[in-house]
């Protein structure tokens, strides 16, 4: 007589990734939060162009911003504080995106969402690389809305829209490709923090603003050593890059990504998730 067994194949590591993006994706998708995040992303530059302006030597009050673009990116690489209102850019949008990313593990963890699904054997390399995948596509997303609040905030103030635009695109694209390895930073921090919602916030906050970078660019200048590293890169995308640009700020942000990646993953190996 014979008998019928049965054969389970394990699955292979893209059908893993894939069935934990696609739960990641719906989440994200019928969440109110990352719809607000995107709002936000596109009412800063409205805030920046309309309501940010100093005095001068004579008393006169004037806009911080002459050039729509430059609440894009600065003219030129800033690693050192020279004037502070070219910090705000489109750079922020990191910061809001590793709040988000927080808010988003943080819930995985306070549902029991965490605890259920490593219980079920999913891998932990597969965890860190869905929430990577899903805070890069938030921040290039909060990028794009950043970009249409930029431009209708700029033809309402009637600033100047002069620029070179192949520069412009190059600083644009730079930024969004730097998105993956600022998630891929934000997902690491939040599982080194994952039990301390408050100092997850307060560390993406820290590193998102560059204070290390600036600290350092105020030793060495506007140094091109600078350049490997995240805010650096993020900083090199500037309206005077070209295609160089881009190719630097594509290379950090994939080798920062894979470096989060595995320590995250080690460190998820080695700690009690739950």
């Amino acid at each position: 007589m014979e008998q019928n067994t049965l054969h389970f194949e394990s699955p292979t590591f893209f059908q893993r990734v894939k069935r934990m993006l696609d739960v990641d994706f719906y989440r994200l998708f019928h969440t109110p939060m990352f719809y607000i995040f995107l709002a936000i992303a596109a009412i800063i530059p409205a805030m920046i162009l309309g309501m940010t302006s100093i005095e001068n030597a004579d008393g006169v009050v004037q806009k911080l911003y002459d050039n729509t673009w430059q609440v894009i990116a600065a003219d030129t690489p800033l690693y050192a504080v020279s004037d502070i209102a070219q910090y705000a850019n489109m750079n922020m949008v990191f910061i809001f995106g590793g709040i988000m990313l927080s808010i988003f593990i943080g819930h995985d963890y306070k549902s029991g969402y965490v605890k259920q699904l490593f219980t079920t054997h999913a891998k932990k390399e597969d965890y860190m690389i869905s929430k990577t995948a899903i805070g890069a596509f938030s921040m290039a997303c909060m990028c794009i809305t950043y970009l249409i609040g930029t431009v209708v905030s700029g033809l309402f103030v009637q600033a100047s829209f002069a620029v070179n635009v192949w520069s412009l695109l190059c600083a644009i694209v730079g930024k969004i490709l730097m998105s993956l390895g600022w998630a891929s930073l934000y997902v690491f921090l939040n599982i080194i923090f994952r039990k301390y919602f408050g100092i997850s916030i307060v560390s993406c906050f820290f590193f998102g603003t560059g204070i290390l970078i600036v600290g350092a660019g105020a030793l060495v200048g506007n140094s091109p050593l600078l350049n490997v590293f995240l805010y650096g890169s993020s900083v090199y995308a500037c309206l005077s890059g070209n295609i160089w640009t881009v190719l630097v700020c594509l290379a950090v942000s994939v080798a920062w990504t894979g470096i989060y990646n595995v320590l995250g993953t080690y460190v998820l190996e080695k700690s009690d998730v739950y």
